[in-house]
């Protein structure tokens, strides 16, 4: 099979594997230990999975948006998305 036309550089590589073990991690929680929905500050239920979605995709639009505004390496990025990962499964 060819992939040359898909840019499947070794960060592509990584950011699939990781999204993969993600869902397989949370898959494997959700089986071992069910939760209820919890209400946090958006006043909508939510689950773990649903925590990890948010999560996702703000950090989508957080590392669109450096991009766009910044000239700063991306790994600046990559930290301002860890703590809004926190804060998603802290509070939301």
């Amino acid at each position: 099979m060819n992939l040359n036309w898909m840019a499947w550089t070794g960060p592509t590589a990584i950011f699939f594997i990781v999204i993969a073990c993600l869902l397989l991690f949370f898959t494997f929680l959700a089986i071992r230990y069910p939760e209820t929905p919890r209400r946090g500050i958006l006043m909508i239920e939510t689950t773990r999975g649903d925590r990890l979605f948010i999560t996702l995709l703000g950090s989508a639009f957080i590392n669109a948006g450096w991009l766009a505004a910044s000239g700063l390496p991306q790994w600046w990025a990559l930290g301002i998305c860890a703590l809004y990962a926190a804060a998603v499964f802290r509070w939301v």
